[in-house]
């Protein structure tokens, strides 16, 4: 009787008036059902946020044509990933920057930030007239649009315990369907003289900016995100000195003490010695770099002409093929992933399709010799599987980084996340690009001639990402004494 009274005040939450990170948690405390509302919320943000990162690829290669720069046609490649990577690497400069000031400052100030660079830098990608503009307005965009690391913490915090894992998987399933319909909408928007000629008219200023339109669409429904932003609620609790109370309550809910020695551990702890939250980081970045140069070079390779080994695609044909696997990403994230991921494990299921991958991936140029209708169904159906074995996969790595960290920390520790995976894809369309470039002026060669030679280099970053993902490299965060107690 005398531990239960001592125990008693200890499990009742303080909440401060004016604090809007007490007033979430009073909303999830009176509310144990899922919000269709904040899961809503949390897709428009990531799927706008998502939507320009690949948007460029389907019509890249002829933007970069177009700009008069390459001497040959096998560079338009390489000059291609440059415009690629830019956006990489200005995230990647700025994303721990951004978790820091979501962690001082809170998590909406920086996503209406994000989502209003988006606004202005991808509409004046859209109206660029030279390789420079188009390099330095993605490189703003990149450094400006602090969003993911946020995000993610955003939406671990807004959703219940029991609800984290839809929320992360939203953010997973929103990047992951933005990165394909992002492509899909500048594959059929760019170039609209051309393509509907009775509604864009030649010589019109549709006409004068090719690829204006995709860039258009996609910064006015950011322009909606942005205008949503002003209601959605902010997370992060504005009384640094007296949220101990709190804190020790959601400890003591957790099973673990709040006032220990454990506790002011954790509290101050060093993130980059946090090994679980590292691995899982190192990890979510060499497959992110994989991804976006999977995404460039397939982009590129599609719409290349047969005699460099590519598929003579249009941007239509690339864009029929995105979205397919948009709208198929869309049905496995809702139907089949809860139940798979519940019955693997995110890791266990994140290293099946990490070896499923490879074999996939390496019969793209064995489908390209094919034509006609059977190259577009098999190549769809090879898209598909790829798209759905990327999502799974980078789904587990984000459940693994947010468990592993407390809130005041998750601002930072996406960030770092950002910024490390963000690296990685700088290197990614860039180095993709510069490989597809010599693949094709060695289609000849005895040994992986073409095609085969950069489908074989993806492959191999994907088994280094697939060997990381086991032990000792890659381990959940351990349980404490105190955990284990309760």
């Amino acid at each position: 009787m005398e531990e239960d009274k001592i125990r008693e005040p200890l499990l009742k939450k303080k909440y401060y008036e004016n604090c809007p990170g007490c007033k979430v948690e009073q909303a999830k405390e009176q509310n144990q059902s899922l919000s269709i509302l904040n899961l809503a919320i949390i897709w428009m943000l990531v799927l706008s946020a998502s939507l320009p990162i690949s948007s460029l690829f389907p019509f890249l290669y002829f933007m970069v044509r177009d700009f008069n720069i390459a001497k040959t046609e096998a560079d338009i490649s390489s000059y291609a990933g440059y415009v690629g990577s830019v956006f990489m690497l200005g995230r990647g400069l700025t994303s721990v920057l951004w978790g820091i000031i979501s962690d001082r400052y809170g998590r909406k100030p920086v996503l209406v930030i994000g989502i209003i660079s988006i606004v202005i830098f991808n509409t004046l990608f859209g109206l660029s007239t030279s390789l420079w503009m188009a390099i330095v307005t993605r490189f703003l965009l990149g450094s400006l649009c602090g969003v993911f690391g946020p995000v993610k913490a955003y939406a671990s915090e807004l959703f219940r315990e029991e609800h984290q894992a839809i929320g992360l998987s939203t953010v997973s399933a929103a990047w992951g369907i933005g990165l394909i319909i992002g492509p899909a909408l500048g594959g059929y928007l760019a170039q609209p003289a051309e393509k509907y000629p009775h509604v864009f008219l030649k010589g019109s200023f549709w006409d004068k900016f090719p690829y204006f339109l995709p860039c258009f669409i996609i910064s006015g429904l950011a322009f909606v995100a942005a205008i949503v932003c002003i209601w959605i609620p902010e997370t992060l609790h504005n009384h640094n000195g007296n949220s101990k109370s709190i804190d020790d309550a959601e400890a003591l809910e957790n099973g673990s003490s709040g006032g220990g020695k454990d506790s002011m551990i954790q509290k101050n702890e060093n993130l980059l010695r946090n090994w679980p939250l590292m691995s899982a980081i190192l990890v979510y970045s060499v497959f992110a770099l994989h991804d976006v140069a999977y995404q460039e070079v397939f982009s590129l390779w599609a719409v290349s002409p047969r005699r460099l080994g590519g598929l003579t695609f249009t941007t239509d044909d690339v864009g029929n093929v995105l979205s397919i696997s948009g709208f198929a990403l869309i049905i496995y994230q809702i139907t089949l992933f809860p139940y798979v991921e519940k019955a693997f494990g995110p890791i266990s299921l994140a290293r099946i399709s990490g070896l499923l991958s490879i074999p996939l991936l390496q019969s793209y140029p064995f489908i390209a010799m094919l034509s006609g209708l059977t190259l577009f169904i098999l190549i769809s159906i090879a898209a598909v599987l790829k798209s759905l074995l990327s999502i799974t996969i980078i789904t587990g790595l984000f459940l693994i980084q947010n468990r592993v960290v407390e809130q005041h920390q998750r601002g930072e520790a996406n960030g770092i996340a950002m910024t490390s995976m963000s690296l990685f894809k700088a290197i990614g369309p860039a180095t993709g690009g510069a490989i597809l470039t010599w693949s094709q002026k060695r289609i000849h060669a005895s040994f992986l001639p073409g095609a085969e030679r950069v489908f074989f280099i993806l492959n191999l970053v994907e088994a280094v990402g697939l060997l990381m993902m086991f032990t000792p490299f890659l381990r959940e965060k351990k349980k404490t004494a105190s955990n284990q107690e309760h």
